[in-house]
């Protein structure tokens, strides 16, 4: 109880109204292994959301722990302006060779709103450097998120977290989002994500004279309701955004690093962004960094002398922290070592067969899955999708529930959502399933 009263003296969390605290007590965490968090209680919670999507591989793995220590006893920082040091180098020597073609250079920042904000730079700076001074504006999905950051948050769509701010952001253009739970009667998520495209095209074909990039966030708009899409329409994007001259930007901070399927989410469309941003799993959920890979043409656009002030000029104090990247280096080691792509599919296998019976509830509109994330959204009405209202919080009675039964499934509003680590037990994913299911069926009576 100590820890909570200091807390709530002297903190202000994330996302958070504080005065729910008043009844919802914080839960201080004294420590974690693999999928566990264990309070100052001894109790023990499942991390079934990895701690905000960034955990891959358990707390407190043992190999990323022996890379963080090794590397705290040679160099923990230097500045990355006029310097280097070879874990920084090695990171973006595998980064190029791991993700889609044509990304030949990495730009570091802290977390995945800086990633974003220096890909929208670099995008509205390119054309200024070629002299196409009228390509100022970019195009966003609706339901999209990207950060919370004054640029990140403009090129979002989701209302709870930008509205109050639209006085201080730069105007967006927003396209319909393709995402398949709005799809009509039979209607596949293919047919529906090309019928959604015709709108995104026609706006390319009007505008494209004034717009710099598209943002999307490839296959699932997470914070939007973790809501999915097929991958043809990042096929038709890409070939438009070519024939159009406009950048395409992919945000795969929370879809990134096997988290859909494939190593990138991208890699199902056989498709390569023009910026590339990445961040969370990327050190493993170790430290903060992110990672924005581009092309050699973008980055050659900026390649001049001083004078011509066409230098990208961003900066972040700890751009490529070494200690940061020794982490994301042994992540990186884990995915070449253990097989994880496969054994993922595998646990992807197990949460759906786990899930299986929440798709009959009456009042789960959709059990929706991509990869190793699974979404489960709540209605009032499963007939006609009715919505509950927001200012039930049916979400947070499941959340609620699932804390008391041992587990961390913080919800999207009404949709609840499985993101676990990838070490995650198929044992362990059927309590979740069973602890979720109870919860919705206690909120939605």
């Amino acid at each position: 109880m100590d820890i909570i009263e200091r807390d709530i003296e002297v903190l202000w969390h994330p996302c958070t109204q504080m005065k729910d605290h008043e009844n919802l007590p914080l839960i201080p965490i004294r420590r974690g292994e693999g999928v566990w968090l264990e309070d100052f209680a001894g109790k023990r919670y499942i991390d079934a959301i990895s701690s905000w999507w960034v955990n891959l591989f358990g707390h407190t793995n043992p190999r990323i722990n022996a890379a963080v220590r090794e590397q705290l006893d040679l160099l923990e920082h230097v500045m990355l302006a006029g310097f280097s040091h070879e874990p920084v180098v090695t990171l973006s020597e595998r980064l190029v060779k791991l993700t889609p073609p044509n990304l030949k250079h990495c730009f570091y920042a802290d977390n995945g709103s800086s990633a974003v904000e220096v890909a929208l730079k670099m995008s509205f700076h390119y054309w200024q450097n070629q002299g196409k001074t009228q390509k100022t504006q970019f195009v966003n999905l609706q339901h999209s998120y990207h950060g919370e950051t004054l640029g990140a948050l403009a090129v979002g769509d989701v209302a709870i977290y930008k509205e109050i701010y639209a006085p201080l952001l730069i105007p967006t253009l927003t396209a319909p989002s393709p995402a398949g739970c709005y799809a009509k009667g039979e209607e596949s998520y293919e047919e529906y994500a090309r019928r959604q495209f015709k709108q995104m095209l026609a706006l390319l074909e009007t505008q494209a004279d004034k717009i710099a990039a598209v943002i999307i966030e490839p296959l699932v708009q997470c914070a939007g309701g973790m809501r999915m899409h097929h991958p043809v329409y990042l096929s038709l994007l890409r070939e438009a955004c070519d024939e159009y001259q406009v950048h395409l930007i992919a945000d795969e901070i929370a879809v990134g690093f096997g988290r859909t399927g494939t190593l990138f989410a991208c890699e199902q469309a056989n498709i390569s962004p023009d910026f590339l941003c990445l961040s969370k799993g990327l050190t493993g959920g170790y430290l903060p960094l992110s990672a924005v890979l581009t092309t050699d043409e973008i980055y050659q656009a900026f390649y001049d002398d001083y004078l011509t002030s066409k230098a990208f000029l961003h900066s972040h104090s700890y751009t490529g922290n070494p200690l940061a990247c020794r982490a994301a280096l042994a992540t990186l080691d884990i995915f070449a070592e253990d097989n994880v792509i496969e054994n993922n599919r595998n646990l992807a296998q197990v949460m759906k067969e786990a899930t299986r019976s929440l798709q009959d509830h009456p009042h789960v509109s959709e059990v929706r899955q991509q990869g190793m994330i699974v979404a489960i959204e709540m209605v009032k009405d499963k007939a006609s999708f009715e919505p509950y209202p927001w200012q039930e919080r049916r979400g947070l009675k499941v959340y609620k529930y699932a804390l008391e039964k041992g587990a961390l499934l913080r919800p999207l509003g009404n949709v609840i959502y499985f993101m676990p680590p990838y070490v995650i037990t198929p044992e362990q994913i059927y309590q979740v399933a069973d602890i979720a299911q109870a919860g919705i069926d206690i909120a939605t009576c």
